[in-house]
C-alpha cells in the first residue's frame, strides 16, 4: 500500500514561477496587454493576422474605388460569403484533426443537382427534396470517413476518389441536357434572394447578438468566480460587448441602407455560431481537439477515434451541401459547372486564411468567417476595378501562401517556446 508523501518544502531563496495566463486576470487591461504581447511572443497569433490583413484590403479597394465600401457592395459581399463559407466551415472541422477533405466542391454540386432532379423532374416538395439533398451530403462525407477511419486508406487518397466519383454521379442524375432551372421563387432560390427588409430585423439581431454575447460571458465568469478561478473583471466583459456593439450595429446600418438584412448571411453566421459552441462547449468538440493534437494520447484517453473521424468528415459532407443548395440559389439552377472551378481551393483557403492550422488542433469556425471575407472582398474589389481573372487567381493564392507561411512560422516559434 502506498503511503502519501509530502511535497518538499521550497528551498530557501528560491522563487515560486507562476503562469502568467493565471494572473492575467487579476491584474485587469494591463495584464491583458502583457498577456497579448505574449501570446504574440510565443507565436499564437490567433486571428490577429487575418483581421489586419482585412482592414488593409479594405483600406486599399475603398482609396481605388469609393465604391467598395458602399452598402450595396458590402451587401453583396455579405451574400456571396454565404455558399464558400458553409463549405468552408466544413472543411474547419476536417483541418482541425489533421486531415483534408478534396471532396466537399463536387459534394456541394452533387447536393445542388440532387434537389434540382427531386423538386424540378420529380415534382417532390421543395422541403424534403432540400433535406434529402443536404442528406446527401452528410451520406457522401460519412463514405469518406469510413474509408479513412475504418479501412485506413488516407484521407488525401479518399476524398480525391471523392472528387471524381460524386462530380461523375453529378453529372449522370443531371442528364443529357446538363442544367436544371429552378424555380425564382421557390425555396431554394429565395436563400439568397430574400432579405428582411424592415430595420429592425437588422438591428434586433444585432441585439440579440450583444446581450447574447454579454450574458453568457458573464454568466461564465460567474460559474469560474464560483469554482475560485480567475475571470474576467466585469469592465473587460462590458468593454468587449461594447465593441461588439459596434461592429453589429454599424453591419446592421449599412445593411438597412440597401435591401435589408439578407437571409443568406443570417444562415452562415448561425451555423458559424452553432458549430462554434459545438467545438468550445461539447464534449465532441473537445475530442476533435484532442485528435488534432495526438492521435494516440486520444485513444489512450478513452476517445473513440474512429467514430469522431466519420462525424467530422459526415459534417463537412453536410456543410458542404448546404453551401452547395446556397450557391445553386445564387443562379436559381444546378448545371454541370456546380462544384468547379476554384470552390474547392476557396474553401479551404478561407479556412487557413482565417487561421486554421494545416497542421491540425488549431483553429476555430469563426476562420471561416474571416478567411471567406478575404477572398470575396479581394474578388469584389479586383471586379469594381476591372481586373482580369488571371490576376484574381494570383493574388488569392498570394495571400493563401502569406497564410500558410504565417502558420508555419507561428508552429515553429511555439515550438521553441515550448507550447506545442
Amino acid at each position: 500500500m502506498l503511503t502519501p508523501v509530502d511535497a518538499p518544502a521550497p528551498a530557501r531563496g528560491a522563487v515560486t514561477v507562476t503562469d502568467p495566463r493565471l494572473l492575467v486576470r487579476e491584474q485587469g487591461f494591463g495584464g491583458y496587454a502583457a498577456e497579448f504581447r505574449r501570446r504574440l511572443g510565443s507565436g499564437e497569433l490567433g486571428s490577429v493576422p487575418v483581421v489586419v490583413g482585412l482592414v488593409v484590403i479594405w483600406a486599399v479597394f475603398q482609396s481605388l474605388n469609393p465604391a467598395f465600401l458602399s452598402a450595396e457592395n458590402l451587401s453583396n459581399i455579405s451574400v456571396d460569403i454565404a455558399g464558400t463559407g458553409l463549405i468552408a466551415v466544413g472543411v474547419v472541422f476536417v483541418l482541425l484533426i489533421g486531415e483534408i477533405d478534396l471532396a466537399v466542391g463536387s459534394v456541394s454540386g452533387l447536393a445542388g443537382a440532387a434537389f434540382a432532379v427531386l423538386s424540378v423532374s420529380h415534382g417532390m416538395p421543395e422541403w424534403p427534396a432540400l433535406i434529402l439533398a443536404i442528406l446527401t451530403g452528410t451520406a457522401a462525407g460519412a463514405v469518406h470517413g469510413f474509408f479513412f477511419a475504418r479501412i485506413g486508406v488516407p484521407a488525401f487518397v479518399v476524398t480525391m476518389a471523392g472528387l471524381l466519383a460524386w462530380n461523375g454521379l453529378m453529372l449522370q442524375i443531371l442528364g443529357a441536357n446538363g442544367t436544371i432551372n429552378l424555380d425564382d421563387a421557390g425555396l431554394v432560390a429565395q436563400l439568397t434572394r430574400y432579405y428582411f427588409t424592415d430595420i429592425a430585423a437588422a438591428y434586433g439581431l444585432a441585439t440579440v447578438a450583444v446581450a447574447g454575447y454579454f450574458l453568457s460571458a458573464l454568466h461564465a465568469a460567474r460559474k469560474r468566480d464560483a469554482a475560485g478561478i480567475p475571470s474576467r473583471p466585469l469592465s473587460e466583459l462590458a468593454l468587449r460587448a461594447g465593441v461588439l456593439a459596434v461592429l453589429c450595429y454599424s453591419a446592421a446600418y449599412l445593411l438597412n441602407q440597401y435591401k435589408g438584412l439578407p437571409l443568406a448571411l443570417v444562415i452562415f453566421v448561425g451555423v458559424v455560431v452553432v458549430t462554434d459552441l459545438v467545438l468550445r462547449r461539447t464534449a465532441f468538440g473537445r475530442q476533435v481537439f484532442a485528435l488534432g493534437g495526438s492521435i494516440e494520447a486520444s485513444r489512450r484517453a478513452g476517445i473513440d477515434v474512429t467514430a469522431v473521424r466519420i462525424t467530422v468528415f459526415a459534417i463537412s459532407g453536410t456543410l458542404a451541401a448546404m453551401g452547395g443548395l446556397m450557391i445553386a440559389s445564387k443562379i436559381a439552377a444546378a448545371n454541370q459547372g456546380a462544384g468547379a472551378g476554384d470552390l474547392l481551393m476557396s474553401s479551404i483557403a478561407a479556412a487557413v486564411i482565417g487561421g486554421t492550422s494545416l497542421f491540425g488542433g488549431r483553429g476555430r469556425t469563426w476562420s471561416a468567417l474571416l478567411g471567406v471575407l478575404v477572398i470575396v472582398s479581394i474578388q469584389k474589389g479586383l471586379q469594381l476595378e476591372s481586373i482580369a481573372e488571371p490576376v484574381k487567381y494570383m493574388i488569392t493564392g498570394g495571400v493563401l501562401l502569406a497564410a500558410v507561411v504565417i502558420d508555419s512560422v507561428s508552429r515553429r516559434t511555439q515550438k521553441a517556446a515550448g507550447r506545442v
